[in-house]
């Protein structure tokens, strides 16, 4: 019993729920952060999107597990090993679907299509665009600009247009890096072909050039959002961060390139200065976007695009 609840914890991956975080995007950067009932809806809305993306996981396990049991480390996943039989698991997936669904449908009726439209591109993903080089990575971004535009539908609120393109660029930029740490750490074709089939059409070279692309995108992005005459006041501020999110981008294209590391989340979790520098910029966000007033007046007084006064003084002095 205890290894059978072992298994199905295992095949549902909660600690991937991290991934959802973006559930909480326009809540933070939108105009409703102080608002019980958007704070209540974030959550419902977060643990939504856990019930969907743990479907998604244990249909993964479930297509897979006769590929995964050849696989040195994938063949410890429960349906490859024999601890959850295919049909526990199929059901299971189906079981998180459709109660994730039924919840969904009682929130706005955007919220409803866009978590629908998530789990039929995981669908397509498992079944045609995993084998499918560029598209795999391009699908694993859109899934996580999915979840940043069900934040805004969850609490009825808009969202940057411009936050939207950082947070694709940006999960572009990570989805390469993680093929160039695979591609990296494998080296010989054969066993990069066995580990994932695509992994064979990428080249050192090119996953560089993709990686300089999507990492400058997701710079410029940023800046503009922070730039948006139509973002909350308080984001203006984020353009202090701007060294900050430089060096972070930076450092993992360099960590990536060494091949010491498997992915983003092991980046995130192993490497001191990629994580030091994390920590510092939610901490900084957290103060210029909760208490702006606290810091603006020790900020410098900046005139930005479309804006007629400076952000660090909106109601006292006329932009120079």
């Amino acid at each position: 019993m205890v290894r059978s609840l072992r298994a199905v914890i295992q095949l549902v991956r909660p600690a991937q729920w991290v991934k959802n975080v973006f559930l909480f995007s326009a809540l933070i950067f939108g105009a409703k952060n102080t608002d019980p009932e958007a704070i209540l809806a974030s959550i419902q809305a977060f643990a939504i999107f856990c019930m969907l993306s743990s479907a998604v996981y244990a249909l993964n396990d479930l297509v897979d597990y006769r590929e995964d049991a050849l696989h040195p480390t994938k063949k410890h996943r429960p349906v490859a090993s024999g601890a959850l039989p295919p049909g526990v698991a199929g059901a299971i997936s189906v079981l998180l679907a459709t109660a994730g669904l039924i919840l969904a449908s009682r929130f706005p009726s955007g919220f409803f299509t866009t978590a629908a439209g998530y789990l039929v591109l995981n669908l397509f993903y498992n079944f045609v665009g995993k084998q499918q080089p560029l598209l795999d990575v391009i699908i694993i971004a859109i899934g996580f600009v999915l979840r940043a535009l069900a934040s805004a539908q969850a609490i009825e609120v808009e969202v940057s247009a411009w936050l939207i393109i950082c947070t694709f660029t940006l999960c572009l930029f990570l989805g390469f890096g993680k093929r160039r740490c695979e591609l990296a750490s494998i080296g010989d074709k054969d066993k990069a072909r066995a580990h994932r089939a695509t992994l064979v059409h990428y080249t050192p070279d090119l996953l560089n050039q993709l990686l300089s692309t999507t990492g400058g995108i997701a710079i410029i992005t940023f800046l503009l959002y922070t730039l948006d005459p139509g973002s909350p006041g308080a984001s203006h501020n984020l353009v202090f961060t701007t060294p900050l999110v430089v060096y972070a981008i930076f450092r993992y294209s360099m960590v990536i390139a060494l091949g010491e590391r498997t992915g983003p989340t092991d980046v995130l979790i192993r490497d001191k200065p990629f994580l030091t520098t994390a920590l510092l910029w939610v901490s900084l966000t957290i103060v210029l976007m909760y208490r702006p007033h606290v810091v603006e007046p020790y900020l410098p007084k900046l005139r930005y695009p479309g804006v007629g006064t400076t952000t660090t003084a909106i109601a006292r002095d006329p932009a120079p």
